[in-house]
């Protein structure tokens, strides 16, 4: 008999297939599996995948390499999205084919945005004012 599942092993279980979701399609990309011209053009990195909590949803980040046509590699991958689902079901074992939604990864613009704003000259002269004070 299974032990019963505490919420705890249900995120750790959620996290680890969207660890193997994210590697799935990282491989897939970097291989060049999809036969898609602006794909094979580009660098597209799978930054995280967040899966629902009954794994049949899996919200997938992406960035292409140097923030490049992202809206072409966006809409590249959506337009593969059926294709993509079908090789992520055949190499993940879950009881569900999960639905792929791609979104571009932001994090990457923010981190960059507050890294310029930290830079700022008045910005510096405020935070060395605090330092001293």
């Amino acid at each position: 008999m299974r032990p019963a599942e505490t919420p705890e092993t249900r995120s750790v279980r959620i996290l680890r297939v969207g660890e193997q979701v994210r590697h799935t399609l990282a491989e897939i990309l970097a291989r060049g599996d999809v036969h898609d011209e602006t794909l094979a053009k580009h660098v597209v990195t799978v930054t995280e995948v967040r899966m629902s909590p009954d794994l049949r949803h899996a919200t997938v980040f992406i960035k292409p390499l140097l923030g490049k046509d992202e809206e072409a590699v966006l809409k590249a991958l959506r337009t593969n999205t059926a294709y993509l689902q079908r090789e992520v079901a055949a190499r993940v074992n879950t009881r569900y084919a999960a639905k792929l939604k791609f979104i571009a990864d932001e994090s990457f613009d923010e981190g960059s945005h507050i890294d310029r704003l930290l830079r700022d000259p008045h910005v510096a002269r405020d935070l060395e004012q605090d330092d001293e004070g």
